[in-house]
């Protein structure tokens, strides 16, 4: 079996996955737990691609942007175990709602993602769960300011310039990259935006912001 995920390769054409460079996603998935409640919320057949792609199965998944729980309800769907942020007590509460710790270790609760005090946080869940860090991070954040999801200072929706959200995005990643086991994987999913009839390219600019900091 492959070092990240439980495909055999012997049987490469039984794969149903797209490891094209371009993807064509028809219809989101509405299916089961999955709906489109949630202005922003992601389309479910992305993080469940990844997981399928870079974890095994009961493996450690980490969405500090738990926003609707689409990852959540993919790591339960495939056997892989969640921690999840989210700044929005209303979110964490449906998380748990939808995704019970009886098929899978979940851990959900309320926090800021960039902060040393959900960092200290997760790594004491994975000394607790005796881990040396999650297999697979994704990162799903607000594309700027396109969607103001709370009032709170915090919320990267609500960061007042495109080097201000840079920044604030770039400790989650700084965060995140403490709690990633060593050559395993960390996703980042950011749509391009629109400011003062200007395209701002965000996910560009997240790529030189990390080659900047890790030189990847």
């Amino acid at each position: 079996m492959p070092a990240h995920n439980d495909f055999d390769l012997e049987k490469w054409k039984e794969i149903d996955l797209n490891m094209d460079s371009l993807w064509v996603i028809g219809e989101r998935a509405k299916w089961g737990k999955r709906s489109n409640f949630y202005h922003g919320n992601f389309i479910p057949q992305i993080p469940n691609h990844f997981i399928q792609r870079y974890t095994k199965k009961w493996g450690w998944v980490y969405d500090p942007f738990l926003g609707s729980a689409t990852t959540a309800i993919e790591c339960e769907e495939l056997g892989r175990n969640i921690i999840g942020i989210d700044i929005q007590p209303s979110l964490i509460e449906r998380a748990k709602e939808l995704v019970p710790s009886d098929h899978i270790h979940t851990h959900f609760w309320v926090g800021d993602s960039s902060s040393p005090e959900t960092l200290r946080d997760i790594q004491k869940i994975l000394k607790h769960r005796d881990i040396d860090g999650v297999d697979l991070a994704i990162l799903h954040p607000p594309y700027f300011d396109i969607i103001r999801f709370s009032e709170k200072s915090e919320d990267l929706s609500n960061t007042k310039s495109v080097p201000h959200f840079l920044e604030s995005f770039g400790k989650v990643i700084d965060n995140t990259h403490k709690i990633l086991k060593k050559k395993w994987y960390m996703v980042i999913v950011v749509g391009d935006a629109y400011k003062n009839s200007e395209w701002v390219p965000l996910g560009f600019m997240c790529m030189v912001w990390l080659k900047k900091q890790y030189n990847f």
